[in-house]
Order: C-alpha cells, then sequence, then structure tokens
C-alpha cells in the first residue's frame, strides 16, 4: 500500500483508472474502502452531533417556553402588587388630605372653643362676681375693715401669685370701689 493521500484529486484517480493495473486497481480499491469506512464513521459521528444538538435544542425550546411561562406569571403579580400599592398610596394620600383638612377643622374649632370658653368665663365671673365679691368682703362693717380685707385678698388674688387670677383682681377691684363708694355715702348722710 503506498503512501495515498486521503484526498486524491480527479485527474490521478482518471489516471489510476486508465493505466488499470492491478496493483493500482488495489490501492484504489483499498483507499476507496478506507474512505467509505471514514465517511461511515464521519457520518455517524455527525448523525451523533446532530441527534445530541437536537436533544439540546429540544430541552432549550422547553426551557425558554417555561422561563416566558414563569416571566408572564411574575409580570402579571407584579401588575398586581403595582395596582395594590398604587391604591394603597392613593388610600394614603386621601388620608392625609382628610387628615390635614381634619386638623384645620380641628384648630379652627379650638380657636372657637377658646373664645367662646373666654367669653363664658368673663360673662361667668361678672354674674358671679358680684356674689363672690359680696362673699368675700362679708362682715365688713367700716370703711377701715373694708380697707384691710381689699388689702388681704389683692395680695391673694395678685396676678404675680401661684393662685393669681386677674378676673377675680377685676371683680374684687369693682366690689372694693363699690363698697367704698357706699361707705363713703353712708358717712356723708
Amino acid at each position: 500500500m503506498g503512501d495515498l493521500k486521503r484526498t486524491i484529486e480527479k485527474k490521478e484517480f482518471d489516471k489510476i483508472l486508465a493505466e488499470g493495473t492491478e496493483e493500482g486497481l488495489k490501492e484504489l480499491r483499498d483507499w476507496l474502502c478506507q474512505e467509505n469506512e471514514r465517511l461511515q464513521t464521519e457520518k455517524m459521528d455527525l448523525k451523533r452531533d446532530w441527534d445530541k444538538l437536537s436533544s439540546e435544542r429540544r430541552q432549550f425550546e422547553l426551557d425558554m417556553d417555561q422561563a416566558t411561562r414563569q416571566l408572564d406569571v411574575e409580570q402579571r403579580i407584579f401588575k398586581q402588587d403595582q395596582a395594590f400599592f398604587d391604591k394603597k398610596m392613593a388610600i394614603l394620600r386621601d388620608g392625609f388630605i382628610q387628615l390635614s383638612a381634619d386638623q384645620e377643622k380641628l384648630e379652627k374649632e379650638k380657636l372657637l372653643f377658646e373664645a367662646e370658653k373666654s367669653a363664658h368665663s368673663n360673662f361667668a365671673v361678672r354674674e358671679n362676681g358680684t356674689e363672690v365679691a359680696k362673699m368675700l368682703f362679708q362682715g365688713v362693717n367700716s370703711q377701715l375693715a373694708l380697707k384691710k380685707r381689699y388689702k388681704d385678698l389683692i395680695k391673694m388674688y395678685h396676678p404675680d401669685n401661684v393662685a393669681g387670677d386677674n378676673g377675680m383682681v377685676l371683680v374684687i377691684n369693682e366690689a372694693y370701689e363699690e363698697l367704698r363708694h357706699e361707705f363713703e355715702l353712708e358717712m356723708r348722710a
């Protein structure tokens, strides 16, 4: 068998066939058998590779389908979560707006209540002030006793004291002036 190349050019192939020598034909036949075996082996290797690639392709397609389905599910869940989040944010936003409005309303009501309380307190002090003042100055029968009681009461209710009360000081002053005026009229008469 000589050093016959695997690929024989067409000219050489034609030349061996034209010469028709037994040894050349034998070499050609051996080469053709080897080449046939090699081609069969390569064909089987290619078939195996093809089958392997086809199997991998099918598996890849299955994996892609599964991944696509999973992605679709996750996108739907994300959209639901996003919608739920948006609803919660809208509720919170509305709640904060309502809370702010309620807070403003409460502040207005508080101011109104404080004004009413002050007005009521002033009215109650003036209404009850006379009675309270009469009670505070009860038993005073002279100008000297009136003056002493007045000083004692002012010391107690002065706004600088812990128990100080401006309203009460006003009531005491008014009652003192009235009683002083009455005592002066009595002395003149």
